[in-house]
C-alpha cells in the first residue's frame, strides 16, 4: 500500500502532521479521526505540504478584528438543508457550493464555503475539505458526510443532518427554556433579600434602637446581618464577582467541567430535564449514525464528542471500550448506569433484532416527549418549592420583625 503525508489537528487544535499507509486517502483520514486528529491534508508521500502549511500558520495567526462575525449553528443548519435540496436537483456540487457561497448573508460562511470549493478543486474529498474548519463542522459532521461520499449517498446524507441538527436545536432551546424560570424566580428572590437587608430592616433597627429594650435572638440576627450587607457592600460585590470568575475559570477545565455537568442533573426539578435532553440528543446522533452505516465503535466515539455534556460523554466512551473489548451494547449501556429501565429494554430488543437504529430513535423520541412533557408541568413543579421558599422567608422576617413590637404591646398593656 502507498504512503500518504497527512496533516491535521490534534485535540488540543495544535497542528500535527506525518506519514502513514493506506489504501486511499479516505483510508487514512479514517485511521486519523480514530485517533482524534482532524485531518487537514493528505497526499501521496513526497509531496510539497510547505505551501499549504504557510496558508494554515496564516490562516490561524490570530485575528484581532472586532465584532467580527461567526459562523453558527443556524448556518450549518441551513447550509445542510439548501446543500440537499441542489443535489437532489441533480445541480452538481461546485455549482451548488458557489450558488451557496454568493447567497449566503454571513460574511464567515462565504469565507468557509469559498476554502471548501477551493478544498474541491484542488481534488480533495469533500469530507476533507470540511474537515479544515473543524470550529464550523465536527467531527461527527465530517464523519456522516465521509459515509455518503463512501456509499454515494451524499443528498440523503445531507437531510439526514438537517433533521439531526435540527433537532439538536430544538433540544437545546427546551433546556435552556427549563432553566429559564427557575433561574428568574432564584434571581427575583435574591433581589428581594438585597432590598429587604439594605432599606427595610436599617429602617425597622433604627425604631428598636430608640426603645432601649432586650430584643430577641432572631431580631438580633437580622439586624446584624443587614448592617453587615449596608457596611460591608464594596466587599460583598468583589467576593461575587471573584467568586464567579474562580467557578468560570474553574468550569473550563476539565475535571471542573465533568463535576459540573454531574451536578447540573442533580439540580431538584431541573436537572432530571437537563439529563432527559441530552440522552435524547445522545440516542438521536447514535440512530443516524448506525442508519447511514458508520461502525458501532466510530459512532459512539463521535457521538461523545458532540454531546454537549461531559459526564454523558464519559459514559458513552466507556460504552465504546466495552464493545471494543467484545461485550454487547446491552451490557455496556446498563454499566452506564444513566439509562432507564424501560431504555435498556428497549435497546435490548433493539440489538437482538438487529434493529438497534429504530430502537435508538424510540428512545430519542421518547426522550423528547418526557422533556416535552417536564416543561409543561414545570410550573406547577416549582410552585411547591416557591411556595416553601417564601413561607419561610415570610417565617424569618415576621419573628424578626414583629416580635419586638408584640413584646412592646404586651408590655404597655401590662403596665
Amino acid at each position: 500500500m502507498p504512503d500518504f503525508s497527512w496533516r491535521g489537528r490534534n485535540g488540543a487544535g495544535d497542528i500535527v502532521q506525518g506519514v502513514m499507509e493506506g489504501a486511499a486517502a479516505n483510508a487514512v483520514a479514517d485511521s486519523l479521526l480514530g485517533m482524534r486528529i482532524t485531518p487537514i491534508e493528505i497526499k501521496p508521500q513526497g509531496t510539497n505540504l510547505s505551501a499549504t502549511s504557510k496558508q494554515d500558520s496564516a490562516s490561524t495567526t490570530p485575528s484581532f478584528q472586532f465584532f467580527k462575525e461567526k459562523v453558527n449553528s443556524i448556518d450549518v443548519l441551513l447550509f445542510s438543508r439548501q446543500l440537499h435540496t441542489l443535489l437532489r436537483a441533480g445541480v452538481p456540487i461546485m455549482r451548488a457550493l458557489a450558488g451557496l457561497q454568493e447567497s449566503n448573508n454571513n460574511p464567515a460562511m462565504k469565507i468557509v464555503l469559498g476554502d471548501v470549493r477551493e478544498g474541491l478543486d484542488s481534488g480533495r474529498d469533500l469530507s476533507l475539505s470540511l474537515a479544515r474548519h473543524p470550529e464550523v463542522f465536527s467531527r461527527f459532521y465530517i464523519s456522516m458526510v465521509r459515509v455518503g461520499e463512501m456509499t454515494g449517498r451524499l443528498e440523503e446524507v445531507f437531510i439526514r443532518l438537517f433533521e439531526h441538527l435540527d433537532f439538536e436545536r430544538f433540544m437545546k432551546e427546551q433546556v435552556k427554556s427549563a432553566l429559564r424560570y427557575p433561574s428568574f424566580v432564584l434571581a427575583a428572590m435574591a433581589v428581594a433579600m438585597l432590598v429587604i437587608n439594605i432599606f427595610v430592616i436599617p429602617a425597622f433597627a433604627k425604631t428598636f434602637k430608640g426603645l432601649n429594650a432586650e430584643l430577641p435572638l432572631m431580631t438580633r440576627v437580622l439586624i446584624g446581618f443587614s448592617e453587615f450587607m449596608v457596611n460591608s457592600w464594596p466587599f460583598l460585590i468583589a467576593g461575587v464577582a471573584l467568586a464567579v470568575l474562580a467557578f468560570n475559570a474553574w468550569r473550563k477545565t476539565d475535571q471542573g467541567r465533568y463535576d459540573w455537568d454531574r451536578l447540573k442533573m442533580k439540580i431538584p426539578v431541573a436537572g432530571k430535564i437537563i439529563q432527559k435532553g441530552t440522552l435524547a440528543h445522545f440516542a438521536h446522533a447514535f440512530a443516524l449514525s448506525s442508519r447511514s452505516g458508520v461502525p458501532i465503535i466510530q459512532a459512539l466515539s463521535n457521538v461523545a464528542e458532540t454531546v454537549d455534556n461531559a459526564f454523558i460523554a464519559a459514559k458513552i466512551e466507556k460504552m465504546r471500550e466495552g464493545i471494543e473489548r467484545g461485550e454487547s451494547v446491552l451490557r455496556t449501556t446498563i454499566a452506564a448506569g444513566v439509562f432507564t429501565p424501560v431504555v435498556i429494554q428497549m435497546i435490548a430488543v433493539g440489538e437482538e433484532s438487529g434493529a438497534l437504529d429504530d430502537m435508538m430513535q424510540e428512545v430519542a423520541d421518547m426522550y423528547q416527549s418526557e422533556v416535552e412533557y417536564e416543561l409543561k408541568t414545570l410550573s406547577q413543579q416549582i410552585e411547591p418549592i416557591l411556595i416553601v421558599a417564601l413561607g419561610a422567608m415570610v417565617l424569618v422576617l415576621a419573628l424578626g420583625i414583629f416580635l419586638p413590637i408584640w413584646d412592646l404591646g404586651s408590655t404597655m398593656i401590662k403596665h
